[in-house]
């Protein structure tokens, strides 16, 4: 037993320096990442006020649009794996349903995602973040020959770093990937994981310095009595939430449809649309960082802030049907943002509701849309508080998140992101390369907790190698009784791994009913 004790602790202790590696790169690769993106947008809106003073730039200007664009659409076609937000590329990796090399996915996803979200059109820096952190952890553990276990827990470690650097906020960022990427909260991996996005975060604010990444400034607290307008926020925002997941899983199959184009030109459309946007609404361009922390600032006007919302729906999808590097997350906060200044303007036209609140509204409707699309609400909850800066929101961001996905749940809607790995690997073609290693953790009342080994019927072509329980790692047989909390490394056949992880999740997280 000492052995093993002493065998978990440096194991672990191996882990957490690798962990801080990791952090400690993946903080810098995105926090240049970042600063490249916001320097890029700023430059963007330096060049437009030029040109309302010399308006003949505009064709030169739109003839660079048309060679960029064909340019990143040639180099996102050559190499379809830095498409998109990079999250379902991740999440493959994890599942051990997709591989690929990190180094050539590195420098194109940062300069292609430089170009792409920098030069305006509506996407987000965070998916990109994501899918660089992973590649960052994917060289280092690789680097170190730190075995496949650990090279996927190094994997997902580098995205949390990733997705913590991009927002600051680390706590919400680990739960994010375990949850929604990993699916995955063993104890083996989030020590790791967080360790990275803690470091991660520390290298961030060393360039972005202490302030919230949505520093939604407010005065005022919601009293009680106006709480049911969170019950009929979250009701709309789990109507167009359905919507939106709607929309955005049909994109490629919608612009698969314009024959006259080739796949290389679609980005042409949106860096030509962008110009006009640049022109007349400067702030909207890019993710909406900029735009989520102005909003208080424009005009109270429903007029306005409908308009920003259909704007912002609209052309977010236009950017990512174009299949350029840049993700849907900080977009989704944004056209929650919007949704929430135009609830709070229709209530107030109706006199149900005072002004003062608008910021409020805007913090709550962030957390609700993202929490129905992603169908994560604990997630949601925790980035915005991270996010914004402040406790004092927790309740009704948690009425708003729960009602919102509670809507999209009875519309059947699928998480978003897995809907898009989903789609991802139908697309692929299955490896039938050497077993993997697949990670399950137990759960309190599952099928699994309480059963031998030799009672559970395993899937063909799978076998249980290692448990890990607590500090010990336990090599088993058929005789060992499972129990809540142990991690399971499962050696599964390659090809039969997302038929194998499904039936082994649903084993080891829900009872036999």
């Amino acid at each position: 037993m000492r052995k093993d004790s002493f065998t978990y602790q440096h194991n672990q202790l191996v882990q957490v320096l690798r962990a801080i590696l990791i952090g400690l790169l993946t903080g810098l690769v995105v926090s240049l990442f970042r600063l490249a993106i916001q320097h890029s947008l700023t430059l963007v809106t330096a060049c437009f006020r030029y040109f309302h003073q010399h308006p003949t730039g505009l064709i030169w200007w739109a003839i660079g649009s048309v060679i960029l664009a064909l340019a990143l659409g040639w180099l996102t076609q050559s190499y379809p794996n830095i498409k998109g937000s990079g999250i379902p590329q991740v999440e493959g990796q994890l599942t051990g349903q997709f591989e690929e090399k990190w180094w050539p996915v590195l420098w194109r996803k940062f300069f292609g995602g430089i170009l792409a979200i920098g030069s305006g059109l509506y996407l987000g820096r965070e998916g990109p973040s994501i899918q660089l952190g992973a590649t960052v952890g994917q060289g280092v553990a690789e680097t170190f020959h730190a075995g496949q276990l650990n090279r996927r827990i190094g994997i997902a470690s580098g995205a949390a770093a990733g997705l913590s650097a991009a927002f600051n906020a680390p706590i919400a960022s680990t739960i994010f990937i375990l949850e929604e990427v990993y699916h995955n909260f063993s104890p083996v991996i989030w020590l790791a994981t967080f360790v990275s996005a803690l470091c991660s975060n520390m290298v961030s604010l060393t360039f972005f310095g202490l302030h919230p990444v949505l520093g939604v400034h407010y005065q005022h607290m919601l009293p009680t009595n106006l709480y049911w307008h969170l019950l009929l926020l979250g009701l709309l925002l789990g109507l167009l939430g359905r919507l939106y997941q709607i929309v955005i899983l049909h994109l490629d199959s919608w612009t698969a449809k314009i024959k006259w184009l080739p796949a290389f030109a679609y980005p042409v459309l949106p860096f030509l649309l962008v110009i006009p946007i640049a022109w007349y609404w400067p702030i909207t361009l890019g993710g909406g960082n900029i735009l989520i922390t102005h909003l208080t600032s424009l005009p109270f006007s429903l007029t306005i802030f409908a308009g920003v919302f259909i704007l912002r729906f609209v052309f977010s999808m236009v950017s990512y049907s174009s299949q350029l590097p840049g993700g849907i997350f900080l977009p989704i906060l944004t056209l929650g943002a919007a949704f929430g200044a135009v609830y709070c303007a229709l209530m107030v036209k109706l006199g149900l509701l005072p002004a003062r609140y608008l910021p409020n509204f805007i913090i709550y409707s962030m957390a609700g849309y993202f929490a129905c699309i992603s169908k994560a609400p604990f997630t949601a909850i925790l980035l915005i508080t991270e996010m914004v800066g402040s406790l004092a929101h927790l309740m009704p961001l948690a009425i708003v998140a729960m009602v919102a996905y509670l809507v999209v749940d009875g519309l059947h809607g699928e998480p978003v992101y897995t809907a898009m790995f989903n789609n991802f690997i139908g697309k692929r073609k299955v490896s039938h390369q050497n077993d993997i290693e697949i990670l399950v953790t137990i759960y309190a009342g599952s099928k699994l907790d309480g059963m031998k080994i030799a009672d559970f019927q395993w899937p063909d072509n799978s076998i249980v190698t290692t448990i890990y329980r607590g500090e010990q790692r336990i090599i088993p047989n058929g005789k060992t009784v499972l129990s809540a909390g142990d991690t399971l490394v499962i050696q599964a056949c390659k090809p039969k791994t997302s038929q194998i992880q499904s039936e082994l999740m649903t084993a080891a997280h829900y009872a036999d009913i």
